[in-house]
């Protein structure tokens, strides 16, 4: 019985094997990623570049008296309206007016020598006519009347130049403007060509912006600039590059750049106020915009995943890229437009994986 027994079980155990050597492996399930996608499409205004700044005038007059004194009137505050010639600041005159006396009174002494010189060579000259003078006492006379008219005209020069002094004390707007900051006080003693007071002239507006080293080349190719201002955002004016500085700033390692408003409206356009400048077609050329989140860049190269809409699978295709800014970049080449690109999950993907468009292709 024993015999039998095992015979059975081992009977019972081929067959085991046998069947579980016949059963096929489970199937392996592909994964499917999500992934959210955008349709890639031409358009004419490429990546616009925008810059900040503030408004300023076209021009602005640094003034300062032309001698140095105690101020002792400030006769406008920052935001007065000025009349060209109109008084600003005025200094002392005491010391001036001193000089002025000084001068003043050398003149009449001098001018009284050269009458007193004229009656001597007359008298010369009728005596030298009697003989009773020699002709060398009489040229002594006539030389004397000459320094005399010479020193007559020296003292008057510097009487008028004691004229002007005192004038120079009080300091005058040299243009029609806006008193855009004062930079001294009365009773405090300045400099003659210290800057005490900046006038902002009436009439043209513009921007100043600061431009990184890689934009430069960017706006001077830029066929239009757009300006507008926080305070006024529904408003946008046209500019044009006017000026731009030929050497970076020591700090920012910027350049300095004046956009020209055309046509500006100076109940909108105050100074200072902060404004922003557009080009909008920096590049002048049609491209396709595409988000940075698109980009792949491995292996010095740039490529993003192309999905075929049939098949629900990606490809990979090198791209060129041009200019970026915030949150998108241009592709030069690669793309045709109309392809369904993917813009997130993109480092998550491999070539000919399948993929499920999040919420449908964008």
């Amino acid at each position: 019985m024993n015999l039998k027994f095992k015979k059975a079980a081992l009977a019972i155990a081929v067959a085991s094997l046998l069947a579980g050597c016949s059963k096929t492996p489970p199937a392996q399930h592909e994964e499917v990623r999500p992934v959210r996608t955008v349709v890639a499409g031409l358009s004419d205004g490429t990546v616009g570049a925008t810059y900040s700044g503030e408004i300023r005038a076209r021009y602005e007059s640094q003034l300062g008296f032309r001698t140095g004194g105690k101020i002792v009137a400030r006769l406008v505050e920052v935001g007065s309206h000025v009349q060209r010639g109109q008084p600003l600041l005025q200094l002392d005159t005491a010391q001036e007016s001193l000089q002025l006396a000084a001068a003043s009174a050398e003149l009449d002494g001098t001018r009284s020598r050269v009458a007193q010189a004229k009656v001597d060579l007359q008298r010369a000259e009728t005596l030298l006519a009697r003989q009773f003078a020699s002709q060398v006492e009489v040229d002594h006379q006539r030389l004397a009347l000459q320094q005399a008219e010479a020193q007559l005209r020296a003292a008057s020069a510097r009487q008028q130049l004691n004229v002007n002094q005192r004038g120079y004390t009080t300091l005058v707007a040299d243009r029609t403007g806006v008193v855009s900051a004062l930079h001294a006080e009365a009773g405090q003693v300045v400099a003659a060509g210290q800057q005490v007071v900046t006038v902002a002239a009436d009439g043209e507006r513009e921007v100043v912006i600061s431009i990184p080293e890689s934009r430069v080349d960017e706006l001077r190719q830029a066929r239009q600039l757009d300006v507008s201002v926080w305070a006024h955002p529904g408003k946008r004016w046209s500019g044009s590059l006017r000026e731009l500085a030929p050497d970076t700033d020591s700090v920012t390692r910027t350049y300095s750049a004046r956009v020209a408003i055309a046509q500006p409206d100076m109940t909108l356009l105050r100074l200072g106020m902060t404004a922003s400048v557009l080009a909008p077609d920096v590049d002048g050329k049609r491209a396709i915009r595409l988000p940075l989140t698109a980009i792949v860049d491995g292996g010095g190269k740039r490529s993003v995943w192309v999905v075929d809409t049939k098949s629900q699978r990606v490809a990979a295709r090198e791209v060129k890229l041009g200019s970026a800014q915030n949150d998108s970049v241009l592709v030069t080449a690669g793309l045709s437009g109309g392809e369904t690109v993917v813009t997130a999950g993109v480092h998550m993907l491999q070539p000919n994986q399948q993929v499920r468009l999040g919420g449908g292709a964008k």
